[in-house]
């Protein structure tokens, strides 16, 4: 059960009488004093099944056993209905109450985050941040700019894994991951950060030896540098195609696969960031341009909360924006 301190603390009438608004809803007390009351009531009671005690529940909130009892007696008869069997060694829910507990904690929590978001709205990032990137992508381009929003924050410590795995960002507990590529249908909150458009690229030396492939059908008589997985993907008018590949060259490293590539070992699809420079030097040539699959981004990716922390808030947007200003 979560903790309920704070919202004993908290006195601004104005959210008590919103959430007393919705309450009267389903319980039917007058308005003004007495529905104040009754949000006492409810409280107390909320806390009663919560702590599983009248005495510790009284201690949490700072009032007497006794006032606790007349308070939870004081809203079953408000509600015309039973809502605790009490005996002498424990306290347990009835049906009405256990269905009337649920609603009650839910309105709790609810106005403790509004608390907390509100709280958060002006506070600086702290704590751990965890993120999550691929191995080569992740050193060259993700580190430099987490090392950046590290400085600006010094009350933050951050801790980068870099894996070419999947990870579960809930189970592994990951505040944030880099994902590359089509994201797959899943629970977390995705945000683009860049296009993502692939090349198929060869070195001149290689292209004299075996041919340019013209079609995609032409990639079978060329040695293919494959990475983690044996299918590129392309477009075809408009429609995404995968193509199964093979050759005598594989590794799960992009930038050891563009290192083939310039060596003239085979061809290779890989993403523009990598291959920029060297298309422009002349290193490596671009085929197959036509059939180039543009549907790819690389996003960050962070677990769906009703409120997110600061420090992974401030986090994406300033990858956000020092990736639109570079």
């Amino acid at each position: 059960m979560h903790n309920l301190k704070t919202v004993h603390k908290i006195n601004v009438a104005v959210w008590q009488q919103s959430l007393i608004v919705v309450l009267q809803s389903y319980i039917h007390v007058p308005g003004g004093i007495k529905a104040v009351k009754q949000w006492d009531r409810i409280e107390a009671f909320v806390e009663v099944v919560r702590l599983g005690s009248f005495s510790t529940a009284g201690h949490q909130l700072g009032v007497s056993t006794s006032h606790i009892s007349r308070s939870v007696s004081a809203l079953e008869q408000s509600l015309g209905t039973q809502l605790l069997y009490r005996t002498t060694r424990q306290i347990r829910l009835t049906d009405a109450g256990s269905l009337y507990y649920e609603h009650c904690r839910q309105l709790f929590e609810g106005f403790r985050e509004a608390e907390s978001a509100l709280s958060d709205l002006q506070s600086s990032p702290k704590g751990l941040l965890r993120l999550q990137a691929s191995t080569n992508f992740g050193e060259r381009y993700i580190a430099p700019l987490a090392n950046g929003f590290l400085q600006l924050h010094p009350q933050l410590s951050l801790q980068m894994h870099f894996t070419n795995r999947a990870v579960d960002l809930i189970e592994e507990g990951f505040d944030v991951a880099i994902r590359m590529g089509v994201l797959k249908d899943s629970s977390l909150i995705a945000r683009r950060l860049w296009d993502r458009r692939e090349r198929i690229v060869g070195s001149p030396g290689y292209f004299n030896q075996a041919g340019v492939p013209e079609q995609l059908s032409d990639l079978g008589r060329h040695n293919c540098l494959i990475g983690s997985r044996d299918r590129w993907l392309f477009s075809v008018e408009g429609e995404r195609r995968e193509v199964r590949v093979s050759g005598r060259w594989q590794a799960n490293s992009d930038i050891a696969m563009l290192d083939a590539a310039l060596k003239g070992l085979g061809i290779t699809q890989l993403p523009e960031y990598y291959v920029d420079e060297h298309l422009a030097s002349g290193e490596l040539v671009s085929v197959l341009d036509a059939f180039q699959f543009s549907d790819s981004a690389v996003w960050i990716v962070y677990p769906r909360l009703r409120f997110l922390p600061p420090k992974v808030r401030l986090f994406i947007d300033y990858l956000v924006e020092q990736i639109e200003h570079s």
